[in-house]
């Protein structure tokens, strides 16, 4: 269990730094993000304290969508994922100011961001623990709809980003950049992660000895 937590909780660190990577590039945010920053912008609050709120009411959808009781497990990665966010928002990044930087470096940490979030996504979702909400979202959707991961977190990304420009979140290239690889890099990077995990799992490991 210790090693499956351990696995949970950095996938989380690893997702939630490339998300700040997009937001301090200053090209336009992911397609989540930009939805909490235009509703941090409009009605005040932290950025996680919106996504803390999505979070809450996607609870409630994924139970409609899979017509299931609402997961209310997924409350541990509510409030993880909300307190990992402000972390590196308003700590770690909270003096960071891209906007005078070149073009070039904007660019570098973006796509950056990409990367990070896709691999942290497909490295958090790999323990069976409780996924985020809006994480659980797209697998739900790829389920229900038999539909590949990169397809569904696609579809999610282009309807997000279609409400984050009518509240005026900010929109921009990374918004783009997330809805157009986000869900390949997702599915790419799942597609190592996955066998490295169960490699080193130490159950799976003593299975190995046992049978050899």
């Amino acid at each position: 269990m210790g090693y499956r937590l351990l696995i949970y909780i950095f996938g989380m660190f690893v997702n939630f730094f490339g998300v700040a990577l997009i937001i301090n590039a200053t090209l336009g945010a992911g397609f989540w993000t930009a939805l909490f920053v235009g509703m941090s912008d409009l009605f005040g609050f932290t950025v996680g304290v919106w996504y803390a709120a999505a979070q809450l009411f996607f609870i409630f959808v994924n139970g409609w969508l899979m017509k299931k009781v609402p997961e209310w497990r997924a409350l541990l990665p509510l409030v993880l994922e909300s307190l990992i966010l402000d972390f590196w928002l308003e700590v770690v990044f909270r003096n960071l100011d891209m906007t005078a930087a070149p073009f070039a470096g904007q660019l570098i940490m973006l796509f950056s961001g990409v990367a990070f979030t896709a691999l942290g996504v497909s490295i958090y979702i790999l323990p069976e623990l409780p996924r985020a909400p809006v994480d659980q979202l797209f697998l739900v959707v790829a389920e229900k709809f038999n539909l590949s991961l990169g397809v569904s977190q696609t579809l999610i990304a282009v309807t997000m980003s279609s409400m984050a420009i009518l509240i005026g979140g900010p929109v921009g290239i990374g918004t783009l950049a997330a809805v157009l690889f986000l869900g390949t890099f997702i599915q790419f990077f799942y597609g190592y992660t996955y066998p490295l995990y169960y490699q080193i799992h130490p159950q799976y490991k003593q299975r190995i000895e046992l049978s050899s």
